[in-house]
């Protein structure tokens, strides 16, 4: 029971990395989940998937300050504490060269994936410290350690979410608030569809077996990896880690 008496937090909780976390830590003791994420539909269906009355949800958007505030205050609510939050929400953007790249789109990634972190930890912080620390774990993806073309706003904002999660680190780090990136390579979940088809319109199944090339594994991360790596960093296990990349990518940017 690695998450006993932990509540926890999981942005993008609808999605398949979110639900395939919460589920590992149900099963890890966590007395309380609250999934969020944009629609409330999708919540209702994650839900409904894990029947679990430890479950909750609340349809926030996480680049909106008084959303996040919402969802911390609807934790405290429900747990009366916040030991864990998986800031996980992330969009991918479009496939399209810098200088085809709408401008609207690159500002809808930074809100969500930058900001919509920055957002969460600036809420939960105050949470924490009177609870005497947590973990905060943060998505990022191999692609914030390196570059690819035509997905420049994934690039930049997957590459910024270090930064904010280094401030974090040393910021909390008086109060035991511990704060860590998780770094993926392609999952195999809806938003690599979404980029193998823009990488290769029609033809997604090639792109597929293209990025699987690139990989020394010769694979996609499941979810269920993903969300091996966010209990560890959940738990007291990593009680002394904090300010640390976690790669997770099969070999890929070795």
């Amino acid at each position: 029971m690695r998450l006993k008496n932990k509540s926890v937090i999981i942005t993008g909780g609808a999605g398949g990395i979110g639900l395939a976390t919460a589920k590992k830590m149900l099963d890890e003791g966590a007395t309380g989940i609250l999934l969020v994420d944009l629609k409330e539909n999708a919540l209702k269906e994650a839900a409904s998937k894990l029947k679990n009355e430890k479950v909750h949800y609340i349809a926030a958007d996480v680049s909106n300050s008084s959303d996040v505030k919402k969802y911390t205050e609807k934790a405290i609510e429900l747990f009366g504490k916040i030991d864990v939050v998986f800031l996980n929400a992330g969009v991918e953007g479009v496939v399209k060269p810098i200088t085809d790249y709408p401008e609207e789109t690159f500002d809808q990634v930074m809100n969500v994936n930058v900001k919509g972190v920055w957002l969460g930890m600036k809420h939960a912080f105050p949470h924490m410290k009177k609870n005497g620390g947590g973990s905060i774990m943060i998505t990022s993806s191999v692609a914030g350690l390196q570059g690819t073309p035509n997905v420049s706003a994934y690039v930049t904002s997957k590459h910024a979410t270090i930064g904010a999660m280094k401030v974090g680190a040393l910021e909390g780090a008086a109060d035991k608030i511990r704060v860590n990136t998780i770094h993926p390579s392609p999952v195999d979940n809806r938003m690599m569809r979404s980029l193998e088809e823009g990488f290769a319109p029609g033809g997604g199944e090639e792109a597929k077996k293209g990025f699987e090339q690139m990989i020394p594994l010769g694979r996609y991360a499941k979810n269920e990896e993903i969300a091996d790596l966010a209990l560890f960093l959940a738990s007291d296990e990593s009680k002394f880690i904090t300010g640390a990349q976690y790669v997770i990518d099969g070999g890929l940017t070795t």
